[in-house]
């Protein structure tokens, strides 16, 4: 949360040219309601097995798109797992973009759809990070520290590193 992914994944999206699909737009898309309200009307629970079947749709989808997964994507097993079989299949590069938490604390600030914020910002960033970090860390072959990067310049890293991977695997096969 306050990484920038939406903004860095639409950017990139527009620069290839491909499908954007964000995981959190999609589940309310699908559910008539905002993360917020179902994570009030429904529990955190509910929310996360909404994110797995919108996680595993999304990485079937034909045409190499964009997908901005939510945050907490990689808490559930079955969704790193999912991950790990399109980046073995060669259908997927997975990007972590992080940052300290302060920086995050201070950008999720102006954030309305954040429930698991409300209570400590700052206490439960730093909590995230130290127990997703590992976890991020598990599934990404891109890691961008976003903590003192404008989103252009993230995005041309990012655009450096994806064509950087792509002429590597292309030689692997030669």
């Amino acid at each position: 949360m306050g990484t920038g992914k939406t903004t860095v994944a639409r950017l990139l999206a527009e620069h290839r040219n491909v499908e954007l699909l964000d995981t959190d737009k999609l589940i309310e898309a699908r559910e008539g309601r905002t993360v917020r309200e179902i994570f009030a009307e429904s529990g955190e629970d509910t929310f996360r097995d909404l994110e797995s079947e919108v996680l595993r749709e999304c990485l079937s989808r034909p045409g190499s798109p964009i997908i901005a997964g939510a945050g907490g994507v990689v808490v559930r097993e079955k969704n790193r797992a999912l991950i790990d079989q399109a980046r073995d299949a060669g259908s997927a590069v997975v990007v972590w973009l992080h940052a300290r938490p302060e920086v995050l604390a201070e950008r999720t600030a102006k954030g309305v759809h954040r429930p698991l914020l409300d209570d400590d910002r700052m206490g439960t960033l730093t909590q995230m990070s130290e127990d997703r970090g590992p976890l991020y860390a598990s599934v990404a072959d891109i890691v961008i520290d976003v903590s003192d990067r404008r989103i252009e310049s993230v995005v041309d890293l990012l655009i450096d590193a994806l064509d950087e991977q792509e002429e590597f695997v292309g030689n692997e096969h030669e």
